[in-house]
């Protein structure tokens, strides 16, 4: 189908900067095929008035975890290490496949009305594999109309042993009932990922497959090589967890004799199309290796603020070299899905690093990390991330006859620090509206959202017993947590937090 958006102001190009004047916009066959002064040659296909609009490309939110949903608001002031095996629980709380559906449509719906067109959702599967629920998050995806690579979660160590010390921490009866907990074969899970990669590919298929092994201390080294070698056979895109907090950051040499970043890098894991999720804690050593691998680091200001995991050194990594996306994150660590509040936090919190204003970061560039550098950590960047001739139709139209534009001075700017998603009125993913005058065109959402309540309110007696039994981890985790805290960082590590 075609459609032409005419008479409105787009943010062209992949530095997004506004047209001279009004154009109209062409789309066919998911591609725009055209951008032209607006009136300067009749319209194509449906027309959609785009006077007092702003045209600007799909945000890309590289990073976040569906699984979380049902887990929104239940956490704060926890360090990550103390928080994340309640959202991943000794013994699975038990979800029916529609209750799966329903939780990963929370997320769809957030990231399209925040402007959002690509998710990356990195779904856990772990310690029972059950196929049914993994087909139901895809299919919550096609029919919301969102563009989502999904990668379940892949290792083959024992979650609770990605930490070190767990053989002096924990009582030896615990780690034995730890063990001893029934978990699908790894073989398993990885013949599933095979299907997955087989059938569907993201260059085929909207809502398509990454590989997605979850982080160097919960794989072996025959198994992230085997990952490698995988994503490589199936041209995919890999992510996977790396130096998101302190403890990660020493705990590299203690498993190691290096950083895991370092070690990545002598296992020839980074390649393109890899995202190392956060690297929060790094050296100007470990930017340059990324720099001249071609990896991606994935960074998620707002979720690693709430963690009091750090902030990233953002400059530092883009001053050297190397490609920088966005993501929000899992909503059992930040709450929300929302990527115009992560573009704007991205503009705003770097700002903090030192008095070379000219050296801070802008909305200018915190907007390609979010658009650009999303498209080409997952192989798109030639096709997706910019209003340009050429690419795929993936575009957010807002409103700007609202208070966010008024006066009109700068429309990035002013997308970037004011606009909140209210003023979103029409979404096109693969070139056809997917949201049109402010309302989704696929699913009922109201209706949803009514049903979502109701299974989460059958859930919630189940998901606070589990934290109970979670916290029989707490005293040994804590203890871990204050040993590593002891431990010292390279002195080159740049520094993440604010010590008082």
């Amino acid at each position: 189908m075609a459609w032409t958006l005419t008479g409105a102001i787009a943010l062209l190009g992949p530095e997004a900067r506004a047209s001279d004047g009004p154009v109209d916009i062409v789309i066919e066959g998911g591609r725009i095929a055209a951008i032209r002064p607006a009136g300067s040659a009749e319209p194509v296909g449906t027309v959609i008035d785009g006077r007092k609009r702003l045209v600007a490309a799909g945000l890309v939110n590289g990073h976040h975890h569906s699984h979380e949903h049902y887990h929104k608001g239940r956490y704060d002031r926890v360090p990550l290490e103390l928080w994340m095996n309640n959202v991943r629980p000794l013994d699975p709380i038990p979800v029916t496949a529609r209750q799966v559906y329903l939780r990963t449509l929370v997320g769809a719906i957030e990231a399209l009305r925040s402007g959002a067109t690509t998710i990356v959702d990195d779904l856990n599967v772990s310690p029972v594999l059950h196929r049914d629920h993994v087909e139901a998050a895809f299919q919550a995806y096609r029919d919301a109309g969102i563009r989502a690579l999904v990668g379940i979660t892949l290792f083959d160590k024992p979650f609770f042993r990605a930490m070190p010390f767990v053989e002096e921490e924990f009582e030896p009866e615990l780690l034995a009932e730890l063990d001893g907990k029934p978990r699908t074969p790894v073989a398993e899970v990885k013949d599933f990922a095979r299907e997955l990669a087989r059938d569907f590919h993201p260059a085929r298929s909207r809502v398509g497959y990454i590989v997605a092994p979850s982080a160097p201390q919960r794989c072996t080294d025959d198994f992230l090589l085997e990952m490698r070698a995988f994503a490589d056979e199936f041209d995919l895109p890999l992510m996977t967890h790396v130096q998101e907090t302190r403890l990660q950051a020493v705990s590299g040499p203690l498993f190691y004799g290096c950083t895991m970043l370092e070690h990545l890098d002598k296992l020839g894991i980074l390649k393109p199309k890899t995202t190392v999720i956060h690297a929060v804690w790094v050296t100007p050593h470990e930017i340059e290796r990324l720099a001249a691998s071609g990896a991606t680091v994935q960074h998620n200001p707002n979720s690693n603020l709430k963690l009091g995991s750090g902030l990233a050194p953002l400059r530092a990594l883009l001053e050297g070299g190397v490609n920088v996306s966005l993501g929000t994150d899992g909503c059992g660590s930040i709450e929300t899905v929302h990527m115009l509040k992560t573009v704007s936090s991205t503009a705003l919190v770097h700002k903090l690093r030192g008095d070379d204003y000219e050296r801070w970061i802008g909305a200018e560039e915190a907007w390609r990390a979010g658009t650009m550098g999303g498209a080409t950590a997952l192989g798109f960047g030639d096709s997706l991330g910019a209003v340009e001739e050429g690419r795929i139709a993936d575009l957010t139209v807002w409103r700007l006859d609202r208070i966010p534009f008024t006066p009109l001075n700068d429309p990035l700017r002013q997308l970037v620090y004011n606009e909140t998603g209210a003023g979103l009125d029409t979404v096109f993913v693969d070139g056809e509206p997917v949201m049109r005058d402010g309302r989704l065109t696929r699913i009922d959402e109201e209706a949803l959202l009514a049903e979502i309540a109701e299974e989460h309110a059958a859930l919630a007696p189940l998901i606070a017993r589990s934290e109970v039994q979670v916290g029989r981890l707490s005293a040994a985790y804590g203890r871990i947590w204050e040993r590593c805290r002891a431990l010292d960082l390279d002195p080159a590590t740049y520094p993440a937090k604010l010590a008082f």
